[in-house]
């Protein structure tokens, strides 16, 4: 979906990690939007693909970053991951609204996972889209969320409304997953539905060698022997479609 591009940029650099944010063009009608995510390359080709239609006043790649230039830039959406260093999106969302409780986040990822769309919502994230989403729809979830409305899938919508209707249990968590990263956590799930190592590596936007590591790290953590055992395991536990 998103190529890469590095335009021109105006913005005043915040730290040592490309964090950067820019006053909003006075008078344009357009959405203002933070991307937060630890991908520099994944950030330059949203913004390209945004260019023109979303005003991205500001970009971060850690928590700290994101907290900081959310707080200052005051946008009407933040577009942030899921799962980074020191907390992640739900950090980032907790300590944006200690500070300025009107701010509203629109989840841009790629985990699916059950935990991780529900940790997002009970944080205060108002939508939940995954990083394959078309350019129209983006756009689209960022003018709902801009407008105070709820974002999210047909099949990620059902989690949100199973978990606070009550038939799903908010936070409980299965302890042996609990000890796992949340990288982890997805590369288990794409392994238990059948990804090879390189599908996966695809998925996740990291090298095969990366998700072979995350793999032995799974399976000493879960006393597991083989990755067939791990799919069993996972598939158990209602981890995998």
């Amino acid at each position: 979906m998103f190529i890469p591009q590095s335009p021109p940029l105006a913005e005043a650099a915040l730290g040592p990690r490309a964090a950067r944010w820019e006053l909003p063009v006075t008078g344009h009608t357009l959405p203002t939007v933070v991307l937060v995510d630890d991908h520099q390359l994944f950030r330059a080709g949203v913004r390209a693909e945004l260019a023109g239609r979303v005003h991205v006043v500001g970009e971060a790649a850690t928590v700290e970053e994101a907290v900081r230039i959310v707080v200052a830039a005051a946008p009407d959406v933040v577009l942030l991951d899921v799962h980074m260093p020191n907390g992640g999106g739900v950090a980032v969302i907790e300590q944006v609204l200690a500070q300025r409780p009107s701010q509203r986040f629109l989840a841009l990822t790629v985990s699916d996972a059950p935990e991780d769309v529900i940790a997002v919502v009970r944080a205060g994230a108002r939508g939940y889209v995954e990083k394959s989403i078309a350019t129209d729809e983006l756009v689209a979830a960022v003018e709902q969320v801009r407008a105070g409305e709820p974002v999210f899938g047909p099949r990620l919508a059902g989690f949100v409304l199973e978990a606070f209707s009550g038939r799903a249990p908010i936070g409980a968590v299965d302890p042996e997953v609990e000890q796992l990263t949340p990288r982890e956590r997805e590369v288990l799930r794409l392994i238990g539905r059948g990804y090879s190592y390189k599908q996966a590596a695809l998925k996740l936007e990291i090298s095969p060698r990366t998700v072979e590591t995350h793999v032995s790290a799974v399976l000493r953590k879960l006393q597991l022997s083989s990755r067939h055992e791990l799919a069993v395991w996972a598939g158990r536990r209602g981890l995998v479609d």
